[in-house]
């Protein structure tokens, strides 16, 4: 197999383990605390990435600078940590079909953080694609109601929108971090989970699982975080061009639906495949010129 066939194999069994996480956050958020859902996807997350970590070599993560190691408490604060949890709390407090959808505007938010931080140029596109996007979150959050929070909960709605600043923050902080991937991961979730255990020292009952609870957030750990980041990474570091696999992103939140409708119940609505139809064209059309390019 071509390697470019490789990273399409790589990036479909991606999608197909993001398009079940929705799902897997409405079932697990029902059976434990938001705290609790985190800590154990986290931990499994950094416990199979150091089963991995043996076949690139274990004596890159011993290697790790002062600065290495700073730079992953803080990465791993961003990201799993402070983006999950607000993530978490949004799916405990919307629809699932509202949740992911909204989560989807990181690509905008990452060109807008990008001018200050990396001291990027904003193309034009931006801000048109910026007022496209909005449009699709009005349409997402009314759920069909001329008065948009009479459906959604406006915290829940916030929550689910800045999730995508957090995570912006994670990848631009990432982007001068040139260490192996797997080894950056690793040490993240070694950090954010221990992070989570002195948060759990403050959550009454912490300890106290669900057969349940357990299972759906490891699910979580290995499909939403572990593998699939790793099988990511390998996609775009195989393909003839990393912008054209990832168009296949945008693929995520309409398999979602599917899932959601089928395993947790929820009733898609008209208005959130048309609200979620207009906020991926507009991040379509936030990266025509990349898109455009020939491989």
């Amino acid at each position: 197999m071509h390697n470019h066939s490789k990273s399409y194999l790589f990036a479909v069994l991606t999608i197909l383990f993001w398009s079940t996480v929705a799902s897997a956050f409405k079932i697990a958020l029902k059976q434990a605390t938001i705290p609790q859902v985190l800590f154990i996807a986290s931990a499994t997350s950094f416990i199979i990435l150091g089963l991995i970590l043996p076949f690139l070599g274990f004596k890159k993560v011993l290697k790790q600078s002062r600065q290495d190691l700073l730079r992953s408490a803080v990465l791993g604060f961003l990201n799993p940590f402070a983006y999950y949890i607000i993530l978490f709390k949004a799916y405990s407090l919307l629809p699932a079909q509202v949740a992911q959808p909204l989560n989807q505007i990181w690509p905008l938010t990452l060109a807008f953080l990008a001018v200050p931080i990396l001291n990027q140029k904003l193309p034009k596109s931006t801000l048109t694609s910026l007022i496209v996007c909005f449009t699709g979150v009005v349409i997402i959050a009314s759920q069909g109601e001329v008065r948009i929070f009479n459906q959604s909960n406006p915290w829940g709605v916030a929550l689910a929108l800045s999730s995508s600043i957090v995570w912006s923050l994670y990848w631009l902080v990432n982007v001068k971090d040139n260490r192996h991937f797997a080894v950056k991961l690793f040490t993240n979730f070694g950090f954010s989970t221990a992070y989570l255990l002195i948060l759990s020292s403050f959550q009454k009952d912490f300890y106290t699982f669900s057969i349940e609870g357990i299972f759906s957030s490891i699910y979580i750990g290995v499909f939403e975080m572990g593998i699939s980041f790793l099988f990511w990474m390998k996609a775009l570091e195989l393909a003839k061009s990393a912008a054209k696999i990832g168009l296949m992103v945008y693929l995520v939140p309409f398999i979602s639906l599917i899932f959601i409708h089928l395993i947790v119940g929820e009733q898609i609505r008209t208005t959130t495949l048309v609200g979620l139809s207009i906020v991926v064209l507009g991040l379509l059309y936030q990266q025509k010129d990349q898109l455009l390019k020939k491989e």
